[in-house]
């Protein structure tokens, strides 16, 4: 089965301030760190979206082997995975969506929801936590046509109203997205940042002026 990685990465952050895609996180830009989780998945193909920040992300993460699609008006709502599709390689059986500001996302539960869903009976593959549904997300080819009307990301989930899904379990609550100064607080809470793109002095301010990075050396249950 030939599967393809799909990383959004291309909504901007007002309420932070700066990219979030830069944000120092285990001592490397946020981005970096979910670009390398998705790569451990040793998907066959690997997609990033990247939004009116391409520039910056460019110069200051690691996009080494993986295919980058430009979505610029991400920022105003625009889905970035429906121009992400035309990129898909033509042999993919399905796409995996991953979220680039949600960095507890693990290889293993990645590699789970696959294994469940390999097959033509799974149109759609859910992973399941603790305390909801979240990502990643399986999407078959069969999909793709509804996947490329999306008017936002956010409106994958409508497509659980359309297609069977099938459940999977994944270990723990749901991973918090990065999207404000208090998610980041509370995602690095449990270590200490090492030196990196971003001072660790800047969590005193809720918008603070940061310096950029230099560039970085890199059970199953079925529901209709």
């Amino acid at each position: 089965m030939f599967v393809t990685g799909l990383l959004l990465a291309a909504e901007s952050s007002p309420h932070l301030g700066v990219p979030w895609q830069l944000l120092a996180y285990h001592g490397e830009p946020l981005l970096g760190s979910t670009l390398e989780t998705a790569r451990e998945c040793g998907f066959d193909q690997l997609i990033v979206t990247l939004g009116s920040g391409s520039s910056q992300v460019r110069d200051h993460v690691d996009l080494d082997g993986v295919r980058v699609v430009d979505s610029p008006h991400a920022d105003t709502g625009s889905s970035s995975i429906v121009p992400a599709l035309d990129a898909v390689d033509r042999r993919t059986d399905g796409v995996v969506v991953l979220l680039g500001d949600q960095p507890g996302i693990t290889s293993a539960t990645v590699w789970s929801l696959v294994a469940e869903v390999a097959g033509p009976a799974t149109p759609l593959g859910i992973s399941h936590y603790d305390d909801g549904p979240g990502h990643p997300v399986w999407c078959a080819r069969e999909v793709f046509g509804d996947l490329g009307q999306l008017r936002s990301d956010d409106d994958l989930w409508h497509l659980t109203d359309q297609h069977p899904i099938t459940q999977v379990d994944a270990i723990g609550n749901l991973p918090p997205r990065i999207r404000t100064w208090d998610d980041y607080r509370r995602t690095v809470s449990g270590h200490t940042p090492s030196p990196g793109p971003f001072a660790p002095g800047a969590l005193e301010d809720p918008a603070p002026h940061i310096p950029l990075p230099t560039h970085p050396r890199r059970r199953r249950r079925t529901t209709h």
